[in-house]
């Protein structure tokens, strides 16, 4: 059962992850070089993951012949988008609040990794009414 406390403890995992891809590239790389290296670091640390999954978009109950991809969807419960940008946009949020949306996922992680500290400035997590009613144990 997801409680807020197994997404605050895979949000730890997923953070430090970041931090250390991070502390081995630094910043400048393509963001599919991070992806890449999140991916063998969730691995290493045993932690299950979809990659660039295709998230299906429904208008009054009907598909659309479009699909969003979030890059990380983590457990099932967590997404993550990871920026290689000058600075975390507007927009940006606005995409991971999506992507939460459309999953029904509580809670979701921007990663930057343009930045000088992941942990400091490099990162954003987000919540939803989702994560709002999920047990705290």
């Amino acid at each position: 059962m997801v409680t807020k406390k197994y997404l605050d403890d895979l949000t730890y995992e997923v953070i430090g992850s970041a931090i250390e891809v991070h502390k081995y590239f630094g910043r400048g790389l393509l963001e599919s070089a991070y992806l890449e290296a999140m991916k063998e670091e969730l691995n290493n640390r045993k932690i299950n993951f979809l990659t660039e999954m295709k998230i299906p978009v429904f208008y009054k109950e009907k598909p659309l012949n479009i699909h969003f991809r979030c890059d990380l969807y983590i457990e099932n419960c967590l997404v993550v988008e990871l920026k290689t940008s000058q600075q975390i946009m507007e927009v940006y949020e606005a995409q991971l609040l999506t992507y939460m949306k459309l999953l029904k996922a509580p809670k979701g992680i921007l990663i930057n990794f343009h930045c000088n500290h992941i942990f400091r400035e490099g990162q954003k997590t987000f919540v939803n009414d989702y994560f709002t009613f999920l047990p705290q144990e």
